[in-house]
């Protein structure tokens, strides 16, 4: 039997699927904590117009990859919404990592933006990774990120662009790929009572 591409898509997607969990409140309260910690992200809580945030993101590949991942989108850090995350990329990679990521807007413009249904996200954004190797190092996943010492004392530079700042934490796995582009992000608006 011969591979196809859509027996790679396939297996990419069961790693996903292995590493994404449905989240509970408190897997919410304990991501926003972990960020509002960490160094130069924390800063973004104090001047965001809003951000989304994702407890888990999986991502599985095999030259073919998927991620995929549930969020909040809070907006003055009230939640009014539900975001989900989608990314299929091929190219060379392999392996398979579940990862926490923010994403701060700056402003109103940015906010409608990323809630207006469908976004994704051009080449140009960067990802801040907030990472440590076993050894206590600093690594950096993939071409579009730069990385810290730890978790919880980031000093790495995060930036607005266009409107957006972006920051992961590695939770397990390894992964040679890391990048924005083509991350599509879907969102629903709270129903409230």
């Amino acid at each position: 039997m011969r591979p196809t591409p859509k027996l790679f898509l396939t297996a990419a997607l069961l790693l996903v699927a292995t590493v994404a969990v449905a989240a509970h409140d408190e897997d919410y309260r304990e991501t926003i904590d972990l960020f509002k910690q960490a160094g130069e992200s924390s800063g973004f809580f104090h001047n965001c117009y809003g951000y989304a945030v994702f407890p888990t993101i999986g991502k599985g590949a095999f030259v073919v990859g998927g991620a995929y991942g549930k969020g909040r989108v809070y907006e003055h850090g009230k939640w009014v919404g539900d975001t989900s995350l989608a990314q299929v990329s091929v190219g060379f990679q392999a392996g398979g990592e579940g990862y926490s990521q923010i994403v701060f807007f700056e402003d109103k413009r940015a906010f409608d933006e990323f809630t207006n249904g469908d976004f994704q996200f051009d080449a140009g954004v960067r990802v801040v990774a907030i990472t440590a190797s076993a050894g206590g190092q600093a690594g950096t996943h993939g071409v579009s990120g730069d990385a810290s010492a730890g978790k919880h004392d980031a000093t790495t530079a995060g930036k607005y662009y266009r409107g957006m700042a972006v920051f992961t934490i590695v939770k397990g796995g390894a992964l040679y790929q890391a990048s924005l582009a083509g991350q599509k992000y879907n969102y629903k608006p709270r129903k409230t009572s």
